[in-house]
């Protein structure tokens, strides 16, 4: 999947990422898509030795970024594959816009404080990238600054791949007309009518801005160490699939295992025995 997904170097077109695809979702003998159904279990068993590998003092993790336009599905990424790990062993952040503390600070000051810590998978809910995309779009930052600001994040990067932390980067792509869909299912429902933010229609009429400063976006940060995956997203099931699968992938490779404690448990065996 990573291969499948990932965004080759050099300029970026999303004109040439098609959001309704579904590379490698598996098909039946008759050749229509097989219903695709995370394996939750193996996911959770792999997060589990990731976290007691770190008991006996492991330094790794995992950061999944989920960055794309409104409704492209964040929470719906969330719910369907991080649901299915343990929470002792997640670390969600969902980033808002800054507060009045956060501005008086770096812009990467609040995303360090929710870095995760070793044997946890840590999960941004939008990201650092929010603070070059947005202002980008609304003529906050000059080109210099997005520059700027682009080459900081990718020393950020890196400084977290040196200390363990393997970044899975998830641009979430859905169309125009599906994200008008979905903006129109919430106001019809009146149980999701909660959900809609007028604000939402005003960042949709700067749709292509967004797109453009998506497309930089990717151009200028997706080093061989933590590379972009543009993952289809106008059906929700192969969003969900596609993700849990690169998450599966990357901790597959990373390949944790249990600690070895040496211990002798007969004595703890004959102390658990039920009396005479």
């Amino acid at each position: 999947m990573r291969q499948a997904l990932f965004v080759p170097p050099g300029p970026v077109s999303l004109a040439g990422f098609d959001s309704a695809a579904t590379p490698l979702a598996p098909a039946g003998k008759n050749g229509k898509p097989k219903k695709l159904v995370t394996d939750g279990d193996h996911l959770a068993g792999l997060q589990e030795r990731l976290y007691a590998e770190a008991t006996a003092g492991g330094t790794r993790s995992t950061l999944l970024l989920l960055q794309g336009m409104d409704t492209a599905g964040k929470g719906g990424v969330t719910n369907h594959v991080i649901g299915a790990l343990e929470p002792i062993g997640v670390r969600y952040t969902a980033f808002k816009k800054p507060t009045d503390e956060e501005r008086a600070h770096d812009f990467l000051w609040r995303v360090r404080k929710a870095l995760p810590e070793p044997g946890l998978v840590g999960v941004f809910d939008r990201s650092h990238y929010e603070d070059v995309l947005v202002p980008r779009v609304h003529r906050l930052l000059s080109d210099e600054e997005v520059a700027a600001r682009y080459a900081e994040i990718n020393a950020f990067e890196a400084e977290l791949d040196g200390a363990g932390t393997t970044l899975i980067k998830c641009f979430l792509h859905i169309s125009y007309d599906t994200q008008r869909e979905r903006l129109l299912a919430r106001l019809d429902n009146p149980d999701k009518r909660w959900k809609f933010n007028e604000a939402d229609l005003a960042e949709r009429a700067k749709w292509s801005e967004y797109i453009a400063a998506y497309e930089a976006m990717l151009h200028a940060c997706s080093p061989t160490f933590a590379p972009w995956y543009v993952v289809p997203s106008d059906s929700k099931r192969y969003r969900n699939w596609a993700v849990g699968e690169l998450l599966r992938e990357t901790l597959e490779e990373l390949d944790p295992q249990y600690p070895n404690r040496d211990l002798d448990v007969e004595p703890y065996r004959r102390r658990l025995q039920p009396p005479n």
